[in-house]
């Protein structure tokens, strides 16, 4: 399916798991997000991805955004732990779609160092003395156990910084499984200010980026996101813009989008003439949008 990304048909994205998650009634204000339920409510995440499903979504994303073998141990759980629930991740993406009866990819979520820190600074990459050789050995271990778990993809996602997105492919041209790099951008720059064509343009040489682009942005931004990856790396587009809310880290709320805002089905066709190849909803972008993606792409 990922030869979609040569040629033909757009592929459909799931869009918040968090998000359906919580419309469901769970809680996952906790420092572990969505990654709590993995313990405690397995069977909706299940749920959740298999909504996705059947609103028509192609790739599902796993449950492993927030969950990072250090993530697990501040939180006060072992690294065999740690291990056991990342690999249960994948699995209940798994169970999910033979559930559905659909064929369907499944990318493995990996956040940022600062989706570990629960603090918000993945919309900002403040991560203080954190050096280049901190961030490879923090996504060192989850990037080899989803891979090692059988994902067909590698989602790295919301990455704030130019810093992180070397730490991360240096990772990634020594692990060379298939992979997309996303950034959470203000459109042409990332959260650190920094030119966001630098950071796509460091992934065209590694061979296992087999796409780039953006997530986690206002919709409004991402178009010209999409068209910087792709120019800058000459690989396919990735997009996935959050719903147009703003996340408040120290009140752990969502504020309003203003009335221009949100995704936009319209915008879909500007997004695949940009080049994106997988499109689909972060934050706050349930089943319902998902579904008006996949009927405006087919």
């Amino acid at each position: 399916m990922l030869s979609a990304l040569n040629g033909g048909q757009p592929l459909v994205l799931d869009g918040g798991l968090s998000t359906e998650l919580e419309r469901r009634g769970h809680d996952i204000t906790g420092r572990l997000w969505s990654a709590q339920l993995l313990l405690d409510a397995p069977a909706a995440v299940v749920e959740a991805h298999r909504a996705f499903l059947d609103a028509g979504a192609d790739i599902i994303t796993t449950a492993s955004y927030q969950a990072s073998p250090e993530g697990f141990a501040r939180a006060g759980f072992d690294a065999a732990t740690a291990a056991e629930l990342i690999r249960l991740s994948v699995q209940l993406a798994q169970q999910a779609i033979e559930a559905s009866g659909r064929p369907a990819l499944i990318a493995g979520s990996v956040g940022p160092y600062g989706a570990m820190l629960a603090n918000g600074a993945e919309y900002t990459g403040d991560y203080g003395s954190v050096t280049l050789a901190d961030l490879r050995a923090f996504h060192r271990p989850r990037l080899e156990m989803l891979a090692e778990a059988g994902v067909d993809v590698l989602a790295v996602e919301t990455v704030p910084s130019l810093l992180e997105v070397e730490a991360l492919l240096a990772e990634l041209d020594r692990l060379n499984h298939p992979v997309w790099l996303s950034l959470t951008t203000d459109g042409v720059r990332t959260r650190r200010g920094e030119p966001a064509e630098t950071a796509f343009s460091m992934a065209k040489s590694v061979p296992a980026v087999v796409a780039v682009g953006a997530n986690c942005t206002d919709p409004a931004g991402v178009g010209a996101a999409v068209k910087v990856a792709t120019d800058a790396s000459g690989k396919a587009g990735v997009v996935y813009p959050n719903s147009g809310e703003g996340w408040d880290a120290v009140a752990r709320a969502w504020t309003p989008a203003a009335a221009s805002q949100g995704l936009l089905i319209g915008d879909v066709d500007g997004w695949v003439a940009s080049g994106a190849r997988i499109i689909g909803g972060c934050c706050r972008v349930g089943p319902e949008q998902i579904a008006a993606v996949a009927a405006a792409l087919r």
